[in-house]
């Protein structure tokens, strides 16, 4: 099952993909776009080139657990790449996917400018691995 891991901003989506066999995660690319159609059309031409079967996108509550305009932004994409492929959307908190990232680019001692080009993939492959072991966790405890 190769599954499809999205992080939305506001000017960019970042994707990540998983193995065959959805057992692993890795930063995909990074999409700047203008507007939603536009990216709802690039995004659906991705999962038709990758054979994508599983789509998980972050969900980005506030850190008090409220919905903020992101929520919004985040809920009309789902929609309308949900209508568009005909895929069920997993949402997946991904409150701190992008400090995390941005900690992990720093461990490995990436330059300002080379983070700023790969932070959102980034957070969209660690979105998609939470996906990937909440999964692999419901394999083994009988759900």
């Amino acid at each position: 099952m190769k599954c499809l891991g999205m992080d939305l901003g506001t000017k960019t989506l970042g994707l990540a993909t998983s193995d065959k066999l959805g057992l692993i995660s890795s930063p995909y690319k990074t999409i700047r776009y203008e507007s939603l159609d536009e990216l709802i059309n690039v995004v659906k031409q991705i999962i038709d080139e990758l054979h994508i079967e599983v789509l998980v996108l972050g969900y980005p509550k506030n850190m008090n657990n409220t919905l903020g305009d992101a929520v919004k932004r985040t809920e009309e994409f789902k929609s309308a790449l949900e209508e568009k492929t005909g895929l069920n959307i997993n949402l997946i908190d991904e409150r701190l996917s992008t400090v995390e990232a941005e900690n992990m680019l720093l461990e490995f001692d990436v330059s300002r400018k080379g983070r700023k080009k790969v932070i959102d993939s980034v957070a969209a492959s660690i979105i998609l691995d939470t996906y990937l072991r909440r999964m692999e966790g419901n394999k083994y405890d009988g759900r």
